[in-house]
């Protein structure tokens, strides 16, 4: 065998055991990775479960952090409150050093004053609601990917500037991700004073019938539409709005962009637009990353990939610097420490967020998403 399969096979075994390590707390780092790994939103989920993974081989297959192996704990919350809140809880009595996820915006929020509570630090690859980072609340949660007020700015700039839109309808999904986007989408639209918002509604998610909604969408008149929420809700939309045929823009944001959207909605997504995280394959370890995962897999790596890639390289070299897990050193270091990661060299500002990462617009061409230069 070769001597660097052998590496890998170990470290994938290291990996693979983790949790029947008897080893006492003190001699191991253990990493939590929290996000939905089941349900309708496990195509969030399971890319961050898979970056961790990946990241943490290879870590544990050099020597560790510091001498110490780190050893993965994975929890399921299916992007819902009720469950984030236990499996955090269940975290922190199991000793959890620091965490990789939440996910979903929702689940974040209800799990985050449970670590804030334990001071431990969590770092999401993917919740965009702009106050788990602006408000001030949550001084133990970090993210490496940019707010949704951001994603809504370009979204509806985009819609005005690009598409030159003039009657926009925005339509949310009442949740704190989807409607977040959607709140911040209607701010920046009437700042902006080129495009007038004709509707605004929220539905409920897992509703059989959307009919109601895209008939208000029709007699509005409007020529443009924005989407916050998930892909199944906006899935579902769209193939009403075709079955009426509705031809106008469907912007939708970073929850669209992805594996799961397309399966999902088919034909339908074509030509649809969705913000999402700018383009980082010029990066060199993001190349390594996608590498690795198709090796391992035998394809490219799904959504808020690249993003819990860097958050968990970011969580291991902050434990590194810091000599240890102490939480206020942790935090120093993750503002102060630059590591070089799969979105780029980055460490966070005062409140949390990454600094140099952003959003671009991607549309659906041929079944895919295709950057929009």
């Amino acid at each position: 065998m070769h001597k660097s399969t052998f590496v890998k096979l170990a470290a994938a075994a290291l990996v693979a055991s983790a949790f029947s390590l008897p080893a006492s707390a003190a001699d191991v780092i253990k990493l939590g990775v929290a996000g939905p790994h089941s349900g309708d939103l496990a195509p969030y989920g399971l890319p961050s479960k898979d970056a961790a993974e990946m990241v943490v081989a290879d870590i544990n297959a050099a020597g560790g952090v510091n001498g110490k192996k780190v050893e993965l704990m994975i929890v399921d919350d299916q992007c819902k409150p009720e469950i984030a809140t236990n499996v955090a809880t269940k975290l922190v009595s199991e000793g959890v050093n620091i965490v990789i996820g939440h996910v979903c915006s929702g689940a974040t929020k209800a799990a985050m004053g449970i670590y804030k509570d334990a001071k431990i630090i969590a770092i999401s690859p993917s919740a965009t609601n702009p106050p788990l980072t602006k408000a001030g609340e949550y001084p133990n949660f970090y993210r490496t990917i940019a707010p949704d007020d951001d994603q809504a700015v370009l979204a509806a700039a985009f819609a005005t500037d690009k598409l030159n839109a003039k009657k926009i309808a925005i339509i949310h999904d009442k949740g704190d991700y989807g409607k977040g986007f959607a709140d911040f989408c209607k701010e920046a639209i009437e700042k902006g004073g080129k495009a007038k918002v004709v509707m605004y509604e929220g539905i409920q998610p897992g509703a059989m019938d959307y009919s109601a909604v895209i008939q208000k969408l029709r007699s509005e008149g409007a020529d443009a539409l924005i989407f916050g929420g998930y892909h199944p809700e906006a899935s579902k939309l769209l193939s009403l709005m075709n079955k009426k045929k509705i031809k106008v823009p469907f912007i939708g944001p970073d929850g669209l962009k992805g594996d799961g959207f397309l399966k999902i909605a088919g034909k339908d997504a074509e030509g649809v637009y969705a913000t999402g995280p700018m383009d980082v394959t010029k990066f060199p370890l993001n190349a390594k990353a996608h590498a690795d995962y198709k090796t391992k897999f035998g394809k490219e790596p799904g959504t808020f990939f690249d993003q819990a890639y860097a958050a968990t390289l970011a969580a291991l070299n902050a434990i590194k610097v810091a000599n240890g897990t102490d939480y206020e050193a942790l935090g120093k270091a993750l503002k102060t420490s630059a590591v070089d990661t799969s979105v780029g060299k980055i460490k966070f500002d005062a409140k949390g967020d990454a600094e140099g990462v952003g959003f671009s617009i991607y549309q659906v061409k041929g079944g895919a998403f295709a950057e929009v230069k």
